[in-house]
């Protein structure tokens, strides 16, 4: 038997098993979170939850997609104008979030046909222009008050205790949402071409992927993942200010979660999130040295740590917890047949 023999593709291992059913259960015991932990450790989970969602949208669209984009805060922020307009009109919050983050993906769409055409440099330089752009419009609305900005006078409807729990359970449910609807998609034929196309378009294009429609599905689902952090942050902080929530610092952030996390993998930006949130718990009360040490961490990532804490373990340990790819796997050689003996007739 010739080496290749025994090797075989496997998605699932029992590690992957394990990882997803723990998982599972975590989201389960999450799920009642209002009635077993503290009013303050509900508001920390909910902002966990949003920077877990930031995450995990801008590596899949510059990890998996290959499309570097420094102005992610034009849907954050469009999220969260959206929700607003929304509810001024006299829509109910919680489904006014939802829907905010489904009209910018909407918007979106058309958004792509001119982005997409971009390259490299000038697509991320492009997206920053264009959240500069929506920055200028907003605050042209004469409810936004331009800089003065305005608040979700809605959520005034709810108790405190209601308003926590239901912003803690509109944000898990979107994390849970995000996190399969991208495992699935990576794992779908689209998921493929996506990181064909990052790897190389004209090799993609030429068997056969189409490339501008691939890259707009994952360029949509990254605006709707983040106008729904957008407007869910919002939901917790209530007041809305067009410069807060326009500013190129969320992208920063997005940028560093995924970076220190592992761009290009699934697990990674999850890790990174952590991280982020735990820093910022910790030293976020220390002003400008914090967004100091956020860069500077950024940089020793990117020189020393290239592929981030869980490209490190995959690529050293070769563990996968979610089953994303395939992989190509020693297997035990099948066991010999037998040669069937043929009696000798006599003529």
């Amino acid at each position: 038997m010739s080496p290749l023999g025994s090797m075989r593709v496997q998605r699932w291992t029992p590690l992957s098993v394990g990882s997803v059913a723990v998982s599972v259960a975590v989201l389960v015991l999450l799920a009642f979170g209002p009635a077993l932990f503290s009013p303050n450790v509900i508001d920390k989970l909910t902002t966990l939850f949003i920077y877990v969602l930031l995450a995990i949208t801008w590596n899949a669209l510059a990890g998996y997609g290959g499309l570097v984009s420094i102005g992610q805060q034009a849907f954050f922020g469009l999220g969260a104008y959206a929700a607003v307009r929304l509810t001024h009109a006299g829509m109910s919050v919680y489904p006014a979030l939802i829907l905010a983050a489904i009209l910018v993906a909407a918007v979106s769409v058309p958004l792509s046909a001119f982005m997409l055409r971009l390259r490299a440099g000038e697509f991320a330089i492009g997206m920053w222009v264009v959240a500069e752009l929506l920055h200028l419009l907003v605050n042209l609305d004469g409810l936004i008050q331009g800089e003065t900005g305005t608040s979700l006078i809605a959520l005034d409807a709810y108790s405190a205790v209601a308003r926590r729990a239901l912003t803690y359970w509109t944000a898990l449910g979107s994390m849970t949402v995000l996190l399969v609807l991208l495992l699935v998609l990576l794992r779908s034929p689209t998921g493929a071409a996506i990181q064909a196309i990052r790897d190389s378009e004209e090799a993609a294009a030429s068997v056969g992927v189409r490339v501008l429609t691939t890259k707009r599905v994952i360029f949509v689902v990254a605006a709707f993942g983040a106008a729904l952090a957008g407007a869910l942050w919002l939901s917790t902080t209530i007041t809305f200010q067009p410069k807060t929530y326009f500013s190129v610092q969320w992208t920063a952030y997005m940028i560093f979660m995924v970076l220190v996390g592992g761009l290009g993998t699934f697990e990674g930006p999850i890790i990174g999130a952590v991280i982020f949130f735990l820093v910022g718990t910790w030293f976020g009360a220390d002003g400008v040295w914090y967004l100091i040490g956020l860069g500077a961490t950024a940089l020793v990532f990117a020189l020393f740590l290239p592929r981030g804490l869980w490209g490190w373990v995959d690529t050293r340990f070769g563990l996968r917890l979610l089953p994303v790819g395939y992989r190509v796997v020693a297997g035990r050689e099948p066991p010999a047949v037998p040669a069937i003996q043929t009696p000798h007739i006599r003529s």
